[in-house]
Parts: C-alpha cells; sequence; structure tokens
C-alpha cells in the first residue's frame, strides 16, 4: 500500500468528513463549527452541508446541523442485520418479560461497539440504553464480548481499530481479562457509566465467533423478577436461542 490514495474525489471526500464528524458531535455544529474542525473554508463546505441536508444525511435547526438516522437505517436495512435484529427482538422482549430488566443489542462498528436494538424494561420504570449509542469495544461489557470471542486475527484487526482511533487497549491486561472472558462464557461488571448497575453480557455465535452481544443492564429492587444469577441464565438462555436459530440461515 502507499500513502498517496490512488484516486481522488475531493468532493465526497469532504462529505465523508462532514459526516465523520458530525457522527462524533454531542452536540449541533454551526458551519463555522465544522468549517474550523476539519480546517476547510466555509466556501467550501456550504454546498456540501446543502446537498447532505437536501438527501436527509443530516438536519439543521436553531442550534445547527446535526447527523439524522438515515444512515443507521441503511445499515439496519441490510440483509444479515436485518436478520439478526429480527431473530433477535421478539428473544429479547422474552427475556425482558421474565427478568423485569432492559436488554440491548450491540455489535462491532469499528473501534467501538453501537447498540442496533433494544428492549425497554416492562413497567412504569427502568434503565435502558437507547439505540445507536457508541462506546469504545474495550471500555463497554458488550464491547469486551465482542473482542473476547474472536479469532486471533480478528481480535488483533479491533484491536488495531482502537489504537487507530487514539484508544489505548492496554493489552497487557485486556487480553488476560478477554481469555478469562472467552472460558467464562459471558460477562458480569459493574456498570462503568452509573452506579448501582450490574452488566450482564453474552456473546451470540456465528461459528463460535461472536456476530453480536446481548446485554442486561440489572437493576436491583422491587420490578426485578429475577435474581442476578438467574437473570445470567436467562441471558445464557436467550443468546443460545438466538444463535440456534440464526446457524440454519449461515451455513
Amino acid at each position: 500500500m502507499t500513502s498517496t490514495p490512488r484516486y481522488q474525489a475531493p468532493a465526497l471526500k469532504k462529505g465523508l468528513e462532514i459526516l465523520e464528524l458530525l457522527a462524533t458531535a454531542e452536540r449541533a455544529l454551526t458551519m463555522s463549527d465544522i468549517s474550523g474542525a476539519l480546517g476547510r473554508s466555509v466556501g467550501e463546505i456550504f454546498r456540501m452541508l446543502q446537498v447532505l441536508e437536501e438527501h436527509r444525511y443530516i438536519a439543521r435547526d436553531d442550534d445547527g446541523y446535526r447527523l439524522t438516522n438515515r444512515l443507521f437505517a441503511l445499515g439496519m436495512g441490510r440483509p444479515p442485520v436485518r436478520d439478526l435484529t429480527v431473530t433477535a427482538v421478539p428473544i429479547m422482549h422474552g427475556l425482558a418479560h421474565a427478568t423485569g430488566q432492559s436488554c440491548h443489542l450491540a455489535v462491532a462498528s469499528g473501534a467501538e461497539m453501537v447498540v442496533i436494538a433494544g428492549v425497554e424494561a416492562p413497567g412504569l420504570s427502568g434503565f435502558a440504553v437507547r439505540v445507536g449509542y457508541r462506546r469504545p469495544l474495550h471500555r463497554s461489557a458488550s464491547g469486551r464480548i465482542l473482542l473476547a470471542f474472536q479469532s486471533p486475527g480478528v481480535r488483533d484487526a479491533l484491536l488495531s481499530e482502537i489504537r487507530a482511533a487514539g484508544g489505548d487497549p492496554e493489552a497487557e491486561t485486556l487480553l488476560p481479562r478477554l481469555d478469562a472472558l472467552a472460558v467464562a462464557g459471558d460477562s458480569v461488571t459493574p456498570s462503568p457509566v452509573l452506579d448501582g448497575i450490574t452488566d450482564l453480557s453474552a456473546p451470540i455465535l456465528e461459528h463460535d465467533a461472536a456476530r453480536a452481544a446481548l446485554t442486561v443492564p440489572f437493576v436491583a429492587g422491587r420490578t426485578a423478577r429475577a435474581s442476578l444469577e438467574e437473570t445470567r441464565a436467562l441471558l445464557r438462555d436467550a443468546v443460545r436461542a438466538i444463535s440456534g436459530q440464526l446457524q440454519p440461515t449461515l451455513d
């Protein structure tokens, strides 16, 4: 490979830079914000913003430009992802009903895990992770499950993605932890985001590799319909059921 791209498409490059910037922004960005962040003049990006807005990839309000869910919807429409969610969601509803907890389905996207489906806890209260939520693979229960249940080559490639994105996977401590998860078959860890929540996560397997991770952010209390250990067992049953239904379509 060479450092110089074989083909040049300046307009496409500007459009992709804008989409990637808005995807990581925590708030709406003005045209001046985008111009400054990308090191491009307002004139360079003005037309690109108009085209992206016209095609509904971005939207504008009083605060600036935001990414819409159009790219997410296009990705979700791909047959492998659609098959996964169509199979998993009914089983996730059963898991939520049996445990009184929410659950969410995550897949790897570059150096991050991204939530592609979720089911809220039954009842009037509960904790749920929104669809589209992202977090570095090595910093989440779902992400570590996705890393743990991979071949060495795929795992190394994902760790390289993390490093390329500016993350430090701290391989000397992470790799033994991943190996232990692979032996255990699932993960039980305190939530890194909120106190009082225990993340239970297990892999949905495709030929012994994790295609996705199903996670229950377990909240103890009167709304819980099962103990933590009972919920863990039900989660394992759920991922086995999803994996079993997917396998015939993959062989």
